[in-house]
């Protein structure tokens, strides 16, 4: 179930734009074992005077944060990071310029499929991975 936010500092054509989500999307569907239906993932274009970053990074600094539930191994979490920068990559985001936040919360804190603790409810995929 992770929402994701991907968060760049330039402009790009659309074609840039689809493919960024894509590879996000995709890193987290491999590393995560997650349906892709349960993904959310959003791109964020900032003008760069809204966006301060490092100041070596320059137009390519690019922030992914993931919000998740609580319950993956700390093998997991690398694999994942290991994904995404691999992914951007492939969008010519260079992989030290590139920031991954992942914040886990437990199931009980998010509401889902009408409303239910995601505790409540048959995921139909493992978190404890």
């Amino acid at each position: 179930m992770p929402t994701i936010a991907i968060e760049i500092r330039r402009h790009c054509s659309p074609e840039e734009e689809t493919g960024l989500i894509a590879a996000v999307q995709t890193a987290v569907v491999e590393a995560l074992k997650v349906p892709p239906w349960t993904l959310s993932v959003r791109l964020f274009v900032h003008e760069a005077r809204r966006f301060v970053g490092p100041a070596d990074k320059g137009e390519h600094y690019t922030l992914v944060t993931l919000d998740c539930f609580t319950g993956r191994s700390l093998a997991t979490k690398r694999v994942l990071y290991q994904a995404i920068t691999h992914q951007l990559g492939l969008c010519s985001i260079p992989a030290d310029h590139l920031k991954i936040l992942l914040r886990e919360a437990p199931r009980e804190n998010w509401a889902i499929r009408g409303g239910q603790p995601a505790s409540d409810v048959a995921l139909g995929y493992d978190v404890d991975i």
